[in-house]
């Protein structure tokens, strides 16, 4: 197994194109770092709304643990979604890119906690987590300038204070002291992925009417749902407007439509068969 992810990173890092001259170019890096299978499909289709939204296609890298992002005919080993594969990934991508001109489009999905941040688990093999400062030091030390970060997890907006720059955006599902929901395994989208990758940013509207569209939709959704609100979060850098008018210019003139099933209104999991009590003996 460890050839074969050394294979499929190998790949698919050899398969992105360099920038181009005179173009703002957007790399994209979608990561799922749970391999809950909800994360995995929310990875491969946001990674597929981003490449199209931004003519990035051949300069996107998908990494997800579990079966949720299956692989194409041709390559169907997707790298494990990782701390490991993200560093690397965001170095190869420094490397190729125009760091003066070229934009970094940041998404990550996984569930989040209050204090330790990003949660990474590989089912039962590997876990850990991806606390703000970690994660602003991999893109710090990668020297990439401009950043679009897209955090759909619990708790995400405690990276925000951790990102900020001039030159960075940062979208989070949460603020710091909210979870966000619709993350069940069985889902095609969390509540924050489905209204703002499947739904807002699919539509012909600027990243920032894009997101109060997503923030509108969820909030509709946590009052009838009578769950407590997320409170998504934006940041943007005041040098990141002039990048951010660049790349909205790439913005396809029509919709696209959702895929997947939506996140809200979902049919509710199969019930789980009863298992035996557990034989219990006196100390």
């Amino acid at each position: 197994e460890s050839l074969r992810q050394a294979r499929a990173m190998t790949g698919a890092l050899g398969r992105l194109k360099p920038e181009r001259k005179g173009v703002v170019d957007v790399y994209v890096v979608a990561i799922g770092l749970d391999s809950d299978g909800v994360f995995g499909r929310e990875t491969a289709e946001a990674a597929r709304v981003l490449a199209s939204r931004y003519d990035a296609e051949g300069r996107v890298i998908v990494m997800a643990n579990g079966k949720g992002a299956a692989g194409s005919a041709t390559d169907p080993v997707v790298p494990d979604g990782n701390p490991d594969h993200l560093a690397q990934a965001l170095g190869h991508v420094a490397e190729l890119m125009n760091k003066q001109e070229d934009v970094l489009a940041l998404f990550i999905t996984t569930h989040g906690h209050w204090n330790t941040g990003l949660n990474y688990r590989d089912g039962e093999r590997a876990g850990g987590n991806i606390a703000p400062a970690r994660l602003a030091a991999l893109l710090n030390e990668a020297g990439i300038k401009n950043r679009l970060v897209i955090l759909s997890a619990c708790f995400s907006g405690i990276f925000v204070p951790a990102l900020q720059n001039e030159s960075t955006i940062t979208l989070t599902a949460a603020s710091a002291e909210k979870p966000s929901f619709g993350c069940r395994a069985e889902n095609d989208w969390t509540f924050f992925g489905d209204a703002l990758m499947n739904q807002a940013l699919r539509q012909p509207v600027p990243l920032p009417d894009a997101f109060a569209q997503a923030r509108s939709l969820i909030t509709k959704w946590e009052v009838a749902s009578r769950l407590d609100p997320s409170n998504p979060q934006i940041d943007l850098g005041p040098q990141a407007i002039a990048w951010m008018d660049k790349i909205d210019a790439k913005i396809p003139r029509a919709a696209g439509q959702p895929k997947g099933m939506p996140a809200f209104g979902a049919p509710p999991p199969p019930p789980e068969k009863a298992k035996p009590a557990p034989f219990l003996t006196k100390p």
